[in-house]
């Protein structure tokens, strides 16, 4: 069919524009097709992985892939020609964990856009969004996402609510971290929420507190929970408009399919509205969150609750026009290995400073971190979620976490061993090196966000001291998982992260990021430059694959989408930059041109944009973006476990 391996020579671009035109020739007996791609660097991502010039769609499937010689048979009078220009076409980006409507709702908030900030520089920026909303009422909240809170704790400690109720201002205030981990709130907040010195803490979460038992302002994991829920809900309206402003961050980044990692029914209500009104343009895929006090003491009757949930989506095998699907349940294992939180579950403790700050000392404590199932009620739920045919996403840090994921799919596996059954560990930030095979023995994916894999904040300074050297010296070990044969997948984590795909797979095959990207730590300071550590990197052709093929087969989607071949959708997209053939340090700083989806164009930019049907293009200009940094994915709170309202904050990782 007129293709080539990948390692061939770079096929000639004849063609230098990359405009539509309508064809008029002959097809010789072959049916015409709807759209032409042609005069391009196919990278099909099959089994093969081979390139190609040209792809022919029709009917909202790949019907051609292969020369340009050979597409120039499928052009009709009816069909529309886009000429790539040489450029690189590929299957569009599957991010196979992001929370979606948390993103979206990035939009509407005070966005402290992850930089790192003194208690000083923190309360500057908080009064700064109060003064930019003089129109709010004493008791509307200001809500503050993406905080840094590593950060502010290194460079002068953990600030507290008497920060916060210096502003001015009467409003309740709630500024969550970027690991969503973490609450910072005012005493107004505090009061509304119903929280003193006489509240305990909650099962998986807590209140620091000072020497008299009354809290500082910090509350961490499920007493941050505690804290939002005073916060009034969303709208069904504000949700819908979250919803379109997430879609139009995704097509730019050329996500045509996703799984949204921690979804209740505001996201199946929403996402259905969305594609009965025509504006779904991605694929939607929910996991759905479980309530861990409800799994943990009934787990058959929770993933009963998640079988009724998931059977309002979309019944049926897929079709080329996205819709919505729920094949998966989301379970919290544990919460972060990050400084100064603490949280994800060790095999040994973290490392504490017995010494002093001049001349630190660190010897293990008595932390070992926090796990939020015994194993045994894990196991009861994963077999109850397979006997249910629903697939696992559980979200593990540490080391512990990880083991007893996989110790429970170990009796799934060992009692159903003929079940179709898809478990995928999240994160996985550390693991101890003896559990590296068993991913690959036991069929369990490592979804992994590469970007994690840099130098930053959050990971070295304090995170790397209470970890310790060793173990440090593992974090991020999607190298050594895939070495161990493990299936690597790609999942963004937004808004957890600033939103940028090439970014994240840049750090994926150099594991350092980059000084030039805005969205990389490496751009705040030299001591973020260079690579975390000495675990190893991921290929080109792998962290493609992680963010496709592999993250298609997560998703229960590997024969309808994930690579370019004859059948399956038509999901593509088209690149700036050639991502295979540029330098290393440009990997980061490339752009999607052009977005596919079913066959339908939803997003084009530049050259391209004439290619965006008008009925399309409406659908990004009607998106009000609040906040410049949100529009490119720098975002807010999602789903979090227990939460009795869905306003975008019920969500850890």
């Amino acid at each position: 069919m007129g293709l080539r391996k990948t390692g061939g020579a770079l096929l000639a671009a004849t063609l230098l524009g990359a405009g539509i035109v309508v064809g008029c020739g002959g097809n010789d007996g072959v049916e015409p097709a709807d759209v032409v791609l042609r005069g391009g660097k196919v990278v099909t991502m099959d089994g093969e992985r081979r390139i190609a010039q040209a792809v022919a769609v029709r009917g909202g499937r790949i019907a051609f892939v292969g020369s340009d010689a050979e597409a120039a048979r499928r052009i009709g009078s009816g069909t529309k020609v886009i000429e790539l220009g040489g450029r690189m076409l590929m299957p569009g980006f599957i991010d196979a964990h992001l929370h979606a409507l948390a993103g979206g709702r990035a939009l509407l908030v005070c966005d402290l856009a992850y930089a790192p900030l003194t208690r000083t520089q923190l309360a500057q920026r908080l009064q700064a969004c109060l003064d930019a909303t003089p129109e709010a009422t004493p008791d509307t909240w200001l809500e503050a996402v993406n905080w840094d809170r590593q950060s502010t704790a290194s460079l002068d400690g953990d600030p507290t609510r008497a920060l916060l109720d210096g502003l001015v201002t009467k409003r309740p205030i709630a500024v969550t971290s970027a690991d969503f981990h973490s609450v910072l709130a005012n005493s107004r907040a505090f009061a509304l929420a119903g929280i003193d010195a006489a509240t305990p803490d909650p099962a998986g979460g807590k209140f620091l507190r000072d020497g008299s038992g009354k809290p500082t302002g910090i509350c961490e994991d499920a007493a941050g929970f505690q804290l939002k829920a005073a916060i009034p809900p969303d709208s069904e309206a504000d949700q819908l408009k979250q919803g379109r402003a997430a879609l139009a961050a995704l097509r730019e980044q050329g996500i045509t399919t996703f799984m949204d990692a921690a979804a209740d029914e505001a996201h199946l209500r929403v996402f259905k509205a969305l594609r009965t009104a025509g504006e779904l343009t991605a694929r939607v895929n929910l996991a759905i969150n479980l309530d861990p006090a409800t799994a943990n003491s009934a787990p058959a009757q929770a993933i009963a609750q998640a079988k009724a949930l998931a059977a309002r989506a979309d019944a049926g095998d897929a079709a080329p026009a996205p819709g919505v699907a729920a094949r998966v349940v989301k379970v919290f294992m544990d919460g972060v290995v990050n400084a100064p939180a603490d949280t994800g579950a060790l095999l040994t403790p973290y490392l504490q400073n017995i010494g002093t700050e001049a001349a630190p000392q660190w010897a293990p404590g008595d932390n070992l971190g926090q796990l939020y199932y015994t194993p045994a009620s894990l196991q009861a739920l994963m077999l109850a979620a397979a006997d249910a045919g629903l697939d696992m996403h559980l979200h593990a840090t540490g080391e512990r976490g990880v083991r007893t994921v996989l110790d429970a799919v170990a009796a799934t596996r060992q009692a159903r061993p003929g079940a179709d059954f898809r478990p995928a560990i999240a994160h996985a930030e550390t693991v101890a090196v003896a559990d590296y095979a068993r991913f690959a023995a036991l069929d369990v994916m490592a979804t992994m966000s590469f970007q994690w894999a840099q130098r930053a904040p959050y990971s070295i300074g304090e995170t790397e001291s209470h970890l310790g050297a060793e173990r440090f010296g593992r974090m991020e070990p999607f190298g050594s998982l895939q070495r161990a044969g493990a299936r690597v997948v790609h999942g963004s984590d937004w808004p957890i992260d600033p939103f940028d795909t090439f970014l994240a797979l840049k750090v994926g095959v150099t594991r350092a990021g980059d000084p030039a990207n805005p969205h990389s730590a490496a751009s705040f300071a030299p001591v973020f430059e260079g690579p975390i550590n000495a675990d190893p990197a991921l290929s080109r052709d792998a962290v493609l694959a992680a963010a496709t093929i592999h993250a298609a087969r997560q998703l229960r989607l590997e024969r309808q989408i994930g690579s370019l071949e004859a059948g399956k959708f038509a999901d593509l997209i088209v690149l700036e930059r050639d991502f295979l053939t540029v330098p290393d340090e440009a990997l980061g700083r490339n752009r999607v041109l052009l977005t596919m989806v079913g066959g339908q164009v939803v997003a084009g930019r530049e050259a391209f944009a004439g290619t965006v049907p008008p009925q399309r293009a409406a659908l990004s200009s009607g998106v009000r973006v609040l906040s410049p940094r949100g529009s490119t994915g720098h975002a807010i709170p999602a789903q979090v476990p227990g939460a009795p309202h869905g306003h975008g904050d019920r969500h850890r990782h």
